[in-house]
């Protein structure tokens, strides 16, 4: 006997997720200016192929996104009064610097941190959620600078990043909601063994009636 309102192979189903308070996209670029940086592996300037400088960037492995603060505030949206919140994000990078040499590529790591602030409903106890869809970077300049006996030589370079995040404000609930249990598909048939095939004729020029007649 299914319950009032169930059909089929529907049940009342309890579920943990979570709610989406507030969803943004969100687009930011900025210069990472590199001044006196030490090269790797006691290489010189004439060892670096230095047109052929290149970039990556990651976030950071610990602690990649640390919300700083979230600061009330009253707007005015379509006539009508609501109050959000102001957040302040950092965000904790890694680029690597990417020196290609005659002996293969030599890398030098910075670690670096941005902050930005961004306007959500995102009141207490909510949690941001922050998904990179597009993580880049490109060498806009780079420099190298030879030491001397007592320094090493150093590098100078300005590296731009591109970020594309999907910003959301989130809280975990839990739902009661009707719904179909899911069913496994179809298998797919296997394709049958192919049959046997022959190459054409050309009857254009054999067998022809001359050659049927004698």
């Amino acid at each position: 006997m299914h319950e009032k309102g169930l059909t089929g192979g529907q049940e009342l189903l309890c579920i943990n997720t979570e709610k989406v308070y507030d969803w943004i996209i969100n687009e930011a670029t900025f210069d990472l200016n590199v001044v006196d940086e030490d090269l790797p592996n006691d290489l010189d300037c004439d060892d670096i192929d230095l047109d052929d400088v290149t970039c990556t960037v990651e976030p950071a492995e610990e602690d990649p996104i640390e919300i700083i603060s979230r600061e009330d505030r009253t707007f005015v949206i379509d006539g009508a009064e609501i109050e959000l919140q102001v957040v302040t994000i950092r965000k904790n990078f890694v680029v690597t610097i990417n020196l290609p040499t005659d002996n293969g590529d030599e890398e030098v790591e910075l670690e670096f941190s941005r902050s930005e602030q961004v306007v959500l409903c995102a009141p207490d106890g909510t949690e941001i959620d922050v998904t990179y869809t597009e993580l880049d970077c490109f060498v806009v300049s780079f420099d190298c600078e030879p030491g001397d006996t007592e320094l090493d030589d150093t590098f100078d370079a300005v590296i731009s990043v591109r970020l594309c995040q999907s910003i959301q404000a989130v809280y975990p609930v839990t739902l009661e909601l009707v719904a179909d249990f899911c069913e496994p598909r179809d298998q797919l048939p296997v394709q049958p063994c192919p049959i046997p095939t022959r190459p054409d004729q050309c009857p254009v020029l054999f067998p022809t009636a001359n050659n049927n007649n004698g």
